[in-house]
């Protein structure tokens, strides 16, 4: 690289190394163009990562140092990076990264599950700007053309009678409020989560968690009950969801008046580490809430529009409707965008009061929301997860195969886990070998998601254009750094 540098610098000074600053720019801009299309790091033993006809803009802000520096001071304390040596991100397009450097990462984790369609995908962008330039704000007591007609393209894909649409913020927010109308609807209080769950961090929604790294010590969780979690990897029951769903039948029996509000799950955990329901779970727990006079949440947060690759929603992989439907992340492709969609005999228990939400249905998160269902149409995302994800997997285990660490992979489409065991028998989460091997990873160009309760299993969930290709040069980064430990 430094004798590339030195030609490209000796090519604009003429070798006499007098050097304008135009010249120097193009110098500069030109080895950006170089980097961009290299890994993070360039061992001779890396894999290549595919080409990509992207450089990125030149950076001009303050260093990565300067930077944590101010994070440290100014921001909260309990914010957490997953690399030893921290990567800043700068841009992205579509399924890459790039620092400030302009080194390329390819990212398989999207911002948290949270970039659908790809890094400043032109079609959202160009809604986005287009909208901005007309009408960045108002509210819902005003009429606007884009809430309207965004909840209506909702809840077109939508099944049965979910056709009322309630635009928030976060999944948190959008959580609470499906929480909220089921005690409203139902006249319950009780709720039935799942061990190992996650549904946000607001007060309300913290007591759904199932792990106690997302509980702050302090009273939270009243009414809430958690089953056993219908795990196929861990679980006592293996991949017989009827045995599991016994445990909320007997939860309702034991911890409840015997009527509750509802039952709130994932449809394949993600922040506990992509962890699918067991097969036959919610048709046999839906019809027990139902019994005793409650609703079922669906939280698609993760699992919507598509990912899962067989079916447009998480849910639908098990056959059941639910009858309130949580949404965000990929909803907006990194707005601050999330929606509960409900029928509208639920929505009628909301109507004895006002419902007012600031920036709920904001016409510029409205106009990039729309764009995200266009592309995820038009480009056929759902198929293209569905392809991907079986060709990921296929990869992933046959990795699996060749090292032992490996103790299972899982998923479905572009929403898939490996978790890291010390022994396949015992199980016992590799937490240390996971941090290892994600950080050689970065350094060879891969940024991972990591998550489990104990930390152990990469969650690999990338934009939704993640190729092939992509998904090739994953597995051989993965191996690479696997054969490391």
């Amino acid at each position: 690289m430094a004798g590339i540098l030195g030609k490209a610098i000796a090519g604009a000074t003429g070798g006499n190394g007098s050097l304008s600053r135009s010249l120097l720019s193009q110098a500069v801009n030109g080895c950006r163009a170089l980097m961009s299309s290299l890994p993070a790091a360039e061992p001779t033993t890396a894999p290549r990562m595919p080409d990509f006809a992207h450089t990125p803009a030149p950076y001009t802000g303050p260093p990565a140092e300067e930077v944590l520096a101010l994070r440290k001071q100014y921001l909260s304390p309990s914010l957490f990076l997953h690399f030893k040596k921290p990567v800043m991100i700068v841009e992205g397009k579509m399924q890459y990264l790039y620092d400030e450097r302009g080194r390329r990462y390819l990212d398989a984790f999207a911002g948290i599950v949270t970039v659908s369609v790809g890094h400043c995908h032109p079609a959202v962008t160009e809604a986005i700007h287009r909208q901005n330039s007309l009408l960045q704000h108002t509210t819902t007591i005003y009429l606007n053309n884009q809430i309207a007609e965004y909840a209506k393209e909702l809840a077109d894909r939508m099944p049965g009678n979910l056709k009322v649409v309630y635009f928030v913020n976060s999944g948190s927010e959008a959580n609470d409020m499906a929480i909220m109308m089921a005690r409203l609807h139902t006249g319950n209080w009780d709720l039935i989560c799942l061990r190992n769950a996650y549904h946000g961090m607001s007060i309300g929604t913290m007591g759904t968690c199932g792990q106690h790294t997302w509980k702050q010590p302090m009273p939270q969780g009243f009414g809430y009950h958690h089953a056993l979690n219908p795990d196929p990897y861990r679980g006592a029951f293996g991949d017989d969801g009827p045995r599991y769903a016994a445990d909320v039948a007997d939860l309702i029996s034991a911890a409840t008046p015997g009527r509750v509000a509802g039952f709130v799950a994932e449809s394949i955990q993600g922040v506990g580490g992509a962890v699918p329901l067991a097969t036959g779970y919610l048709p046999e727990v839906y019809k027990m809430i139902r019994a005793a006079g409650g609703v079922c949440i669906a939280d698609e947060v993760q699992t919507g529009f598509g990912r899962t690759g067989s079916h447009y929603w998480g849910f639908q992989r098990q056959g059941v409707t639910p009858d309130i439907v949580t949404m965000a992340k990929g909803i907006g492709n990194g707005l601050p965008l999330a929606a509960v969609v409900t029928t509208p005999e639920i929505a009628a228990s909301m109507a004895g009061r006002l419902h007012f939400n600031t920036y709920g249905g904001n016409p510029v998160c409205s106009a990039g929301g729309r764009a995200v269902l266009r592309v995820v149409d038009e480009e056929r995302r759902q198929e293209h997860c569905a392809a991907v994800g079986a060709h990921l997997t296929t990869r992933l285990q046959a990795l699996a195969a060749k090292h032992d660490i490996i103790g299972d992979v899982r998923g479905a489409g572009l929403m898939l886990g490996v978790e890291l065991v010390k022994d396949r028998k015992t199980k016992e989460p590799a937490k240390a070998e996971t941090a290892a091997v994600m950080e050689t990873m970065k350094d060879l160009g891969v940024l991972m998601g990591k998550g489990g309760l104990h930390g152990n299993v990469f969650r690999i969930k990338p934009p939704m254009c993640f190729s092939a290709r992509d998904a090739d040069f994953l597995v051989e980064v993965m191996d690479v750094a696997l054969d490391k430990l």
